[in-house]
């Protein structure tokens, strides 16, 4: 039987629940979903209700590094203005690195590898950035479609080119996570795959496969960096976003 490199990312229902047309089921996401807010909320406990170290240990030091690491971020793309979204821009990082980690262990499941989870949370990002905006300058804030200097008899059409632009952020910020993290691991189970399918074999081709098998394990290291970058991209492109709409830049 030869089986499709994209039933990775199929949703089986683990509790089947229904309340008339609606389907409300507990899935394979809704548990990596629980496995990733757990994991990383009892790495907070662990080095903060618990108490830190003078010397940090191992898990406290990564804690500290990536706290760092999201408020310099924040404080550099921002400005003082928006430390106080820091506590949001900091665990939708941690939330995005722990479900892209998840998914890189085998027979987990990649929450993000799902338009409808990543467009769900740009969508979300988006709506708030906008309001924000909208709450502090008020109906200023639709200047930002104008550019500054720009010939009135152009106006027209540069307003709807900007507005156009600006609501495409809500679909390329999901779509470039999805798409990421769906291309990576379709094409590593597409040459595990095969890599198996000539050591099944047998005979040189079972030789042959070693090198299948090493591009496998170059391109699993590649998607680790690969799980890592997008989640610090989602994030760094959120504190542009915010500071859009802030500053009205």
């Amino acid at each position: 039987m030869i089986y499709s490199p994209l039933e990775q990312f199929s949703i089986n229902s683990i509790i089947p629940l229904r309340f008339g047309a609606f389907d409300i089921s507990f899935t394979n996401a809704s548990l990596f979903f629980l496995v990733g807010i757990g994991l990383v909320s009892t790495l907070m406990w662990m080095v903060t209700v618990e108490g830190g170290r003078l010397v940090p240990t191992r898990w406290q030091s990564i804690v500290e590094m990536t706290y760092e690491f999201v408020y310099d971020m924040v404080s550099n793309q921002v400005g003082e203005a928006g430390r106080r979204y820091f506590p949001f821009i900091m665990t939708l990082f941690v939330f995005l690195l722990a479900c892209n980690l998840i998914g890189m262990i085998p027979y987990s499941f990649t929450v993000t590898s799902h338009m409808v989870v990543t467009f769900g949370l740009s969508l979300s990002i988006f709506v708030g950035v906008t309001l924000i905006g909208v709450m502090t300058h008020g109906l200023h804030f639709l200047s930002f479609f104008l550019p500054a200097g720009a010939p009135l008899a152009l106006a027209p059409l540069l307003v709807v080119l900007e507005v156009v632009s600006y609501s495409f952020r809500a679909i390329s910020l999901g779509v470039r996570l999805f798409a990421n993290m769906m291309a990576g691991h379709t094409l590593v189970k597409i040459l595990s795959g095969f890599s198996w399918t000539m050591m099944s074999v047998g005979g040189i081709l079972a030789v042959g496969a070693i090198g299948p098998f090493l591009v496998v394990f170059a391109l699993t290291g590649l998607e680790m960096g690969v799980a890592i970058l997008q989640a610090y991209v989602f994030t760094i492109l959120t504190c542009i976003y915010l500071n859009d709409a802030i500053h009205l830049h």
